[in-house]
């Protein structure tokens, strides 16, 4: 929570390293398709090829091809908008990005005017008998963004792990060097953290900037199995929330004219394709934690999530997100519960509660890509590791009448029976806890767990509402959280 507010590079290894580097992915269609031949004529020389950029983009991705490698040709790229040289990649790079908030390393980020572009070509290499055809496909963003990564990290369904609340030196997160007083915390160390802990993806949430996305997207070719999500913590007097998967600028001035009400906030967050996540909402607001308590006035129905564990606040501390959320879940409301370190010093020990990933969100998706964690989110599907274990699982599955479904969906029950399928791994000791009005009078606790256990617990007949299963260590502290199944008669 917040205190305050070229070298030309001809050969196609080096171009297929870059291709796969490139901060995003090109469409399947793209918008525009430019294409021409150089001779031997357009040997040392330069051309521009314009095409236009209509209003309203934000950002320009193009991805170049060219034939003729295997006789020593090499095309050079850069780019010129219509008011500035927009950056020179030479021949290191096959795919490049331009956006108002981040771009491709080679590139400038900045305003994108509507108008003619110009792609320049460079040849500083082509023999006079050869001939070398040339593409270039152009694609452009409108308000949604795909991610840093061109391609998802890891393929195929699975759960993934990580930390939904990071703040670094693009905000207030600070640490100490090897000599000297404590400084803003460089954000690559905030990454290795990560990537030490064994997540598979972090947001960086900095408060109401943007600054860090160009950071992220120079780093995330660096860390090939951590998936970097842009992120924002919109920090106003009246609560905290995260948004995760907008690049695009957000107002933050809740009260003031940018943002009079909530509600303008959550417009331009769901036109970017953003999710938003109420922060710590149970803190008190004060001079220790200027705005961090959520007294926003709030239409429920637009908030797809809750934060219920943070690192400042035991998960079942009086302060903790799970009475508030518990409370959204009983007026029929079908929220996600997600937990952060908020995590404000990266070489903070990873044995201490608040490091990074500690709390872990833990997430079931189709591959572990932004797209993918974003609808894993959405879905529900999902369980906060209050310890940040790296091995730990918590799912759920409820059955009636043939039917089944997992953690985050619902399930029509008939009125009939209901059993609960749980399964816990790496919790040896813990026991599982049921919570809400679906599991009333169930008998959950049971023997302890082992390292790999499935339990079946049977509903009352006609149970209806939501029921959740946690499971507690020997001592009673919360170890996981889970999210419910809703059922419905």
């Amino acid at each position: 929570m917040g205190r305050g507010f070229a070298k030309t590079i001809g050969s196609a290894a080096a171009m297929a390293a870059a291709l796969l580097f490139a901060p995003t992915a090109a469409s399947a269609a793209p918008d525009l398709t430019l294409s021409g031949v150089m001779t031997g004529a357009d040997h040392e020389t330069y051309r521009e090829v314009p095409f236009r950029v209509p209003a309203g983009v934000t950002a320009v991705t193009v991805e170049f091809e060219y034939q003729g490698r295997e006789q020593r040709t090499v095309i050079d790229l850069g780019l010129r908008d219509p008011q500035r040289f927009r950056g020179w990649s030479g021949g290191n790079k096959a795919r490049f990005t331009v956006s108002e908030t981040w771009a491709t390393p080679s590139y400038l980020s900045g305003p994108l005017p509507a108008g003619t572009w110009k792609l320049i070509l460079g040849v500083p290499n082509i023999r006079k008998e050869s001939r070398s055809a040339y593409t270039a496909k152009i694609t452009f963003e409108r308000g949604r963004f795909g991610g840093f990564a061109p391609a998802p990290l890891k393929t195929g369904p699975g759960w993934f792990r990580g930390d939904l609340h990071l703040h670094t030196g693009h905000s207030d997160g600070a640490c100490a060097p090897a000599v000297g007083a404590r400084v803003p915390c460089p954000l690559d160390r905030t990454l290795a953290a990560a990537s030490g802990r064994g997540l598979d993806f972090v947001a960086l949430t900095e408060h109401n900037t943007t600054s860090h996305h160009q950071a992220l997207a120079d780093q995330q070719p660096f860390f090939p199995d951590l998936l970097l999500i842009p992120g924002r913590e919109i920090t106003t007097f009246k609560g905290h929330a995260n948004v995760f998967g907008v690049t695009a600028p957000l107002d933050f001035q809740l009260g003031g004219p940018r943002a009079p009400t909530l509600a303008a906030i959550l417009d331009q967050v769901e036109a970017a394709g953003g999710l938003i996540s109420v922060n710590h909402p149970g803190l008190p607001s004060g001079e220790a934690c200027m705005g961090c308590g959520w007294t926003a006035q709030t239409d429920w129905t637009r908030v797809p999530m809750i934060e219920v564990a943070n690192g400042a606040v035991p998960a079942d501390s009086p302060l903790g997100g799970l009475k508030i959320w518990e409370a959204r879940l009983n007026a029929g409301l079908r929220v996600t519960a997600v937990g952060g370190s908020d995590n404000h010093d990266a070489l903070k020990p990873l044995d201490q509660a608040g490091s990074v990933g500690s709390p872990t969100t833990v997430v079931h998706a189709v591959d572990l890509s932004q797209g993918a964690i974003l609808a894993g989110l959405r879905a529900g599907r999902v369980f906060v590791d209050t310890t940040g274990a790296r091995d730990r699982l918590l799912d759920l599955t409820a059955r009636a009448g043939g039917a089944e479904a997992p953690m985050g969906s619902s399930l029509r029950t008939g009125g009939g029976a209901v059993e609960l399928q749980v399964q816990v791994k790496g919790a040896a000791g813990g026991r599982i806890a049921l919570s809400g009005p679906g599991g009333a009078g169930a008998v959950a606790a049971g023997a302890p767990l082992s390292a790999d256990d499935r339990r079946a617990i049977a509903l009352p007949v006609g149970a209806k509402g939501w029921v959740r299963a946690d499971v507690r260590g020997p001592d009673g502290k919360l170890w996981l959280i889970g999210n419910p199944v809703y059922l419905q008669p």
